[in-house]
């Protein structure tokens, strides 16, 4: 088990060095540079910007060396906790991103958690109970989850909370708690602002879960263990609990890599309708300026979630399947 954890840590450390590379190489493949971009837009407004001054921000911000000199020095500072300097802020990457990195991962696990919570049990009971009203009602509820995107539940929530509740809903602090410093007080006013637009958020991944949930559960319980286990006299629940949940609960656990990044990148559009102090509208922003340290350090930040996500699945996966921990006996 062990050698098992030790062997994933360090691919963990091997695929957080490619994402490196791969997110810094795509920052570049569009044409031009942070320079290109914002000569573009002063020309629009009306301003000039002449050739000497161009070259002179390009050699500021060293986009006059070659790419693979450009991500050594990125590589090297990230060492040291430097992840550079914001070119369209003119800032440090760190500073730019701020709490918004904290509140995201926030976001997002709360997230996952609602996820979680909500297809769990569903799934469990529309495997269990299938071909019955409930579980073609959570069928319907599945598909339409599916088929509603996340930013427009978010308008239509907020148009609600308005009409019929005079209330602002959007962002994640009362106003006098959003430029304060950290304290508990602060803290709390989060915990009250969190369960709206993680649920929003999480709705859609809720709906997927539910329906892969299920159709591992279907699968388990007709298999022959489960019948030999019922002719014994084993209660229902805990036959159900015991054995066919544990071994649906692989594919189902499986996807907490893969649902983290999606929480972040697929809520760019939500944070926007909700004012969410997150990282999605910074990259959004980072990507349209071509500001390739901020936009860089923000997707290797979306690897790094997806790689502890793959760790976390490990993890889980260990604790629920014997087969994992007796691999290679």
């Amino acid at each position: 088990m062990l050698q098992y954890l030790v062997r994933r840590l360090l691919l963990a450390i091997l695929t957080i060095w490619a994402v490196s590379v791969l997110s810094f190489a795509i920052i570049q493949l569009p044409p031009g540079d942070y320079v290109t971009a914002y000569i573009a837009n002063l020309q629009a407004s009306g301003g000039i910007v002449h050739e000497e001054e161009a070259v002179a921000l390009r050699q500021l911000y060293g986009l006059d060396q070659p790419i693979y000199v450009q991500y050594y020095k990125w590589v090297s500072r990230m060492a040291e906790g430097n992840f550079g300097t914001s070119m369209d802020w003119n800032r440090p990457v760190i500073e730019v991103i701020g709490d918004r990195l904290w509140l995201t991962v926030a976001v997002s696990a709360f997230a996952l958690l609602v996820t979680w919570v909500i297809a769990l049990p569903i799934g469990i009971y529309s495997a269990v109970k299938q071909y019955s009203i409930g579980d073609y009602l959570a069928t319907l509820l599945g598909f339409i989850g599916l088929a509603v995107p996340n930013f427009l539940l978010a308008l239509v929530v907020m148009y609600f909370g308005y009409v019929f509740f005079g209330a602002d809903i959007g962002g994640l602090f009362s106003r006098e708690y959003a430029e304060a410093p950290w304290n508990l007080a602060k803290v709390w006013d989060l915990l009250k602002h969190l369960p709206l637009p993680t649920l929003i958020i999480g709705l859609a991944g809720t709906a997927s879960m539910i329906r892969v949930m299920r159709a591992n559960l279907l699968d388990e319980l007709r298999k022959p263990y489960v019948l030999t286990a019922r002719a014994r006299g084993l209660s229902e629940l805990k036959l159900l609990l015991k054995y066919p949940v544990r071994v649906a609960l692989n594919p189902f656990a499986s996807t907490i890599g893969f649902q983290f990044p999606v929480l972040v990148s697929g809520s760019v559009i939500v944070s926007l309708v909700l004012s969410l102090p997150t990282v999605g509208p910074i990259l959004l922003k980072a990507l349209m300026a071509q500001d390739m340290f901020l936009a860089g350090t923000i997707v290797l930040l979306l690897g790094v979630m997806t790689v502890v996500g793959m760790l976390i699945s490990d993890v889980i996966l260990l604790w629920i399947d014997p087969r994992i921990r007796m691999e290679g006996r």
